[in-house]
């Protein structure tokens, strides 16, 4: 049985949608079906039933998830395994922005530490242009960055973190969320500038609007941000993960806007070409193994 097969199958039923399982996996969707269909042949049973554009699992198939489930995290433990038995680990130095260290490195650290008990780290936290100089410079053994390319680095996507649009507690946009962009202007918006490719791009589409909505906080702090949005200065837009536990506390509320479910905040960890790539599939699979870690987008690619 192809191990990718079953990915693709939990994929599918973890985002309930063949699309979003393709994009995550980095594949077409095509292929995605392609492979459910070559699990179901080997199977000999329908793990979905089709309908037109909707889909749902059968009894097989709700009976055969918990097992594919389990088959993959016993792979991605004994690969995991494998490389820690070939890599040992001492002392490692981690370069990284705030936003990193804030909400994705406390998830992976302990779990680190938990495998590598006599490892020593050290953490630098800086903007993504002083990180990667670092990395250059060989003062760190691997950055967490955003997004970029530089020919003398090989960089992982590691971390994708949707951007959406929070409001206090009240806003009417709770009860009636815009459908599209226009709907905002005229909203007092808290704007966080972090200026990535993302927020610029974001930024540009409040140019295309006949009405944008009026920036009254430019903010390049997202703790000050999500108080300001929380005090009912404004609404705007935040990094899912800077957000989780203000809307868990009841402080923030996401709203969904269709048009920019493509805008994400892309995290890279880069090392210096050619060397680390123990030590990046070393996070990787740290992150796997983490609640942030399911369904990450995570792919090599070399001068992204």
């Amino acid at each position: 049985m192809n191990i990718e097969n079953l990915e693709a199958f939990v994929y599918v039923v973890h985002y309930n949608s063949f699309h979003k399982a393709a994009e995550a996996l980095f594949l077409s969707q095509p292929s995605i079906s392609a492979r459910i269909q070559t699990l179901e042949r080997e199977l000999d049973t329908k793990l979905f039933l089709r309908e037109r554009k909707t889909f749902s699992l059968t009894d097989q198939g709700k009976e055969f998830l918990p097992y594919a489930q389990q088959i993959l995290q016993s792979f991605r433990k004994g690969k995991q395994q494998l490389r820690r038995s070939h890599t040992n680990f001492q002392e490692i130095a981690i370069g990284c922005t705030v936003s990193v260290s804030s909400y994705i490195l406390p998830e992976i650290l302990p779990r680190l530490k938990e495998k590598y008990p006599d490892i020593h780290i050290k953490l630098t936290t800086g903007t993504s242009e002083a990180i990667l100089d670092k990395v250059l410079q060989k003062e760190v053994d691997i950055g967490f960055v955003r997004h970029s390319s530089h020919p003398l680095m090989d960089s992982v996507l590691f971390y994708e973190d949707p951007i959406q649009l929070y409001v206090h507690k009240g806003h009417r946009f709770i009860e009636e969320a815009p459908s599209t962009l226009e709907e905002i202007g005229g909203e007092a918006l808290v704007f966080f500038e972090c200026g990535s490719l993302d927020w610029i791009k974001l930024h540009s589409l409040f140019e295309t609007l006949q009405r944008p909505p009026v920036i009254d906080l430019y903010i390049d702090n997202q703790e000050t941000a999500k108080k300001c949005i929380a005090h009912g200065m404004g609404i705007g837009f935040l990094p899912t993960l800077c957000a989780r536990q203000e809307v868990l506390d009841g402080y923030l509320f996401p709203v969904r806007i269709p048009s920019l479910v493509s805008i994400t905040l892309r995290t890279n960890a880069v090392t210096p070409k050619g060397e680390n790539q123990a030590l990046r599939r070393l996070f990787l699979d740290m992150l796997q193994d983490t609640a942030l870690g399911t369904g990450v987008r995570s792919k090599v690619s070399i001068n992204q």
